[in-house]
């Protein structure tokens, strides 16, 4: 399983402009990859870089992704993101089992959803997810799919008040279990790419016995 150390952002004011975010971020020389194939009937993999940080108030994630085939259709909080070009975050917060699953397509729209596994994972109130400030360098959207050769990069920042089932105000010197993930259910090459290893028989996500751990120093 993976590990990674997520160093804390000095930043000028409790909410930082995510435009400047995204600039540390891309800077960043400490990204995660996220290339690990799980699954040998899924071989396509695309190239996805991760940079992460966190503040007093939000966790933030800068993607960059770079893959042969695009697609963005979903607008609308909590449709199916994972059919388009998708990223995601899956994180347990403590050792009681809840987690919370984060998933973006390429334009930024968000499913989000809760629970101890796929069977009882629920989706929130998309007023929930509105909290989540996102930055795409897709300008425009929707978009069906292309193929040829894509490069695209989202920046996410994730107040600590989503978490509605704990109650965080400070992240240094915490651990929490995390996986991140690359997917395209609904693409010509389906694919499914995760950071921290899957020991499944089939693709899937929604399983923290095999997340990674997170520090935050």
């Amino acid at each position: 399983m993976q590990f990674a150390d997520i160093k804390k952002l000095q930043t000028k004011t409790e909410f930082p402009a995510l435009t400047e975010v995204s600039k540390v971020l891309e800077a960043s020389e400490e990204k995660l990859i996220i290339n690990t194939i799980n699954w040998k009937d899924y071989s396509y993999k695309p190239g996805v870089l991760l940079a992460l940080a966190y503040s007093h108030h939000e966790i933030f994630l800068r993607f960059d992704v770079f893959e042969e085939h695009f697609k963005a259709e979903m607008t609308e909080s909590n449709q199916n993101v994972y059919e388009d070009s998708c990223v995601e975050f899956f994180v347990s917060p403590d050792s009681e089992g809840i987690y919370y699953n984060f998933e973006f397509n390429g334009l930024g729209t968000c499913l989000m959803g809760s629970g101890t596994g796929r069977e009882n994972s629920k989706r929130v109130d998309p007023e929930i997810i509105s909290q989540i400030r996102r930055l795409s360098s897709i300008e425009t959207g929707p978009v069906k799919e292309k193929s040829g050769k894509f490069e695209w990069s989202l920046t996410i920042a994730i107040p600590f008040t989503v978490f509605f089932h704990h109650r965080i105000t400070e992240l240094n010197g915490k651990q929490f279990r995390a996986n991140f993930y690359k997917c395209g259910d609904g693409l010509k090459v389906p694919h499914y790419v995760t950071w921290s290893p899957v020991g499944t028989e089939n693709p899937d996500f929604h399983r923290p016995e095999f997340f990674g751990t997170l520090n935050f120093t």
